[in-house]
């Protein structure tokens, strides 16, 4: 699994890092970035409930 945030789109409200700061972190420009390439299994919960929850929908998941 790989995940991708988008910046047009990410308004930097941090939901994504409050849920998984394993896998997010907010990058030099106030928004989320993922900062794994590959997912592991143990975060993919955490990652679906980011990105249904994300306001704006900036956050899409890849299965690989």
């Amino acid at each position: 699994m790989k995940v991708l945030v988008s910046q047009d789109l990410c308004i930097a409200c941090g939901l994504c890092e409050a849920l998984c700061v394993e896998v997010f972190s907010m990058n030099s420009n106030g928004k989320a970035e993922a900062i794994l390439n590959d997912i592991p299994k143990e975060y993919e919960k955490n990652i679906q409930d980011a990105a249904i929850n994300c306001p704006v929908k900036a956050i899409s998941i890849h299965i690989n």
